[in-house]
């Protein structure tokens, strides 16, 4: 088992950890939930965002968690004119993430997103449609 991209992400998640932007009771409960563990975490403005790859750019394909007035939350996108909604707990929050993973959500992709984008590409069916517009061959 390659574990390159296993430390990658460990690294993201102290780094994170490190910088205290991220309230630590929202990083503890979203660290503990193994689907979002395996995603490269980044921070902006005090908030907690998931990538499904390595490296910047970093994909915005998951919701992320903003903090809220009296300790609360706010869960938004995955882009920034999507909302999902208020969250009392940092759990409450990571749980609305979690209902709002992408259906080939797995482990983050060593890499950028579009690096992602080409890997995802890649894994259609053979019968698969290209889709977007530029559908040459390969």
């Amino acid at each position: 088992m390659d574990t390159a991209p296993l430390a990658l992400v460990e690294a993201g998640w102290q780094k994170v950890r490190d910088d205290g932007r991220v309230r630590p009771e929202l990083l503890e409960a979203a660290y503990a939930e193994p689907r979002l563990r395996q995603l490269f975490p980044w921070t902006g403005m005090g908030e907690l965002h998931f990538s499904r790859c390595t490296e910047w750019p970093w994909a915005w394909g998951v919701p992320y968690i903003q903090p809220a007035a009296d300790g609360e939350y706010w869960v938004s996108g995955p882009l920034r004119s999507e909302s999902v909604g208020p969250a009392t707990t940092a759990q409450q929050a990571v749980t609305m993430v979690v209902d709002r993973l992408p259906a080939t959500c797995g482990p983050a992709l060593v890499g950028t997103r579009e690096e992602l984008a080409a890997h995802e590409a890649g894994a259609r069916p053979a019968n698969a449609e290209p889709s977007g517009p530029n559908r040459s061959a390969s």
